[in-house]
């Protein structure tokens, strides 16, 4: 299918405009139980990523992407956004 033959048939499909959630994984935590059900306000929680590292996104429960977080500046200033840095094959997934 050419560019322009895609184009046209986005335009007439309406699953296009439907929106999606992703979600954004910036890592797990282990906690024991009885460690977790003494955390209060201010208790820290350690995850087992650094803050450089990749964050995965997901549609649903499958990995879709790889990507970096930013803090936005100018009119969206300290807002987060994810720079993708990989994207899934969705037939073999992530490389």
């Amino acid at each position: 299918m050419r560019d322009s033959d895609t184009s046209a048939h986005e335009a007439n499909n309406p699953f296009v405009s439907v929106p999606i959630e992703i979600t954004v994984s910036v890592g797990k935590a282990r906690p024991l139980i009885r460690d977790l059900v003494g955390l209060g306000e201010n208790a820290v929680l350690t995850l087992d990523k650094r803050v450089e590292d990749p964050v995965d996104l997901y549609v649903g429960d499958r990995l879709v992407a790889r990507g970096q977080l930013e803090e936005l500046e100018g009119e969206y200033a300290g807002q987060l956004a994810v720079r993708l840095i990989e994207i899934a094959n969705l037939k073999n997934g992530l490389g």
